[in-house]
């Protein structure tokens, strides 16, 4: 399964910080199922446990960074801890999995019924990639429509914008999760209206009336990655059985 989803979404993808792949377990484990989520918690590793699967694959990595001590002074600690007592393995699908064809920003254009979808910040010459796609919606929309499209869509309680265009949109322009620094590439690719996940206060600034911002929330844009974890699965290991976490792991609340 591992080499499964490395073939939809390569290691050599993955932005120099990243630490994609394996993170617990061992590499010839028999599957007998898999949970997939966003996030690796002690709650995710409960429900796998209660739904039988000994294998977790997730988009933010459980590791970022190498244990001194793996004991229960930590969340992530405990969490290595139980899933090894368990034997469970963990393997997290970041940002090769963002950069990938066919991957989380092309999900997300999926769920808004984009057409013409495709890298507007290409990253590799090699393997075709990108960092964001931009893609066209069946009709231009005014900004207010627009956004309570992508509301609906995602479910979020608020979006935070710029001031909103005063002509239709048209050109999509998308990165999930962090992707405020490519909101000047978004502009060059000539997008209506850019989608991320989080963007820095000051980036909100100077862009009045040249492009609409809609900053949904970080687990809120990347949600459906699960989705796409699955269809690698069921398509390259079929039998295997596939859970989507029902277990919410963002760690924001709206009040």
């Amino acid at each position: 399964m591992l080499s499964a989803l490395e073939r939809f979404a390569p290691l050599p993808l993955q932005e120099s910080w990243d630490n994609a792949g394996l993170q617990v377990g061992l590499t010839e484990t028999e599957v007998s199922g898999a949970l997939l989520c966003l996030d690796v918690n002690e709650r995710i590793v409960d429900e796998a446990i209660a739904k039988g699967c000994n294998l977790i694959v997730s988009h933010h990595p459980l590791l970022f960074r190498g244990l001194k001590t793996i004991s229960d002074l930590t969340d992530v600690q405990r969490t290595v801890r139980k899933a090894i007592i368990n034997g469970i393995a963990v393997i997290s699908m970041h940002t090769n999995m963002d950069n990938a064809l066919g991957g989380v920003n092309f999900r997300i254009a999926q769920k808004l019924g984009l057409q013409n979808v495709g890298f507007f910040a290409k990253k590799s010459a090699e393997i075709e990639s990108g960092t964001g796609v931009i893609g066209e919606l069946a009709e231009p929309m005014a900004a207010d429509d627009f956004i309570l499209k992508v509301k609906k869509t995602f479910g979020v309680e608020c979006a935070m914008c710029n001031e909103l265009l005063r002509r239709p949109i048209s050109k999509v322009a998308i990165c999930g999760g962090a992707g405020d620094f490519l909101l000047d590439e978004a502009l060059k690719a000539g997008a209506d209206a850019f989608i991320t996940g989080e963007m820095h206060y000051h980036q909100y600034f100077g862009y009045e009336q040249q492009i609409q911002i809609c900053v949904i929330g970080h687990y809120q844009s990347e949600q459906y990655t699960s989705e796409v974890f699955e269809e690698i699965i069921l398509k390259e290991c079929p039998g295997v059985n596939t859970c989507i976490a029902e277990t919410c792991t963002n760690p924001i609340l709206y009040i």
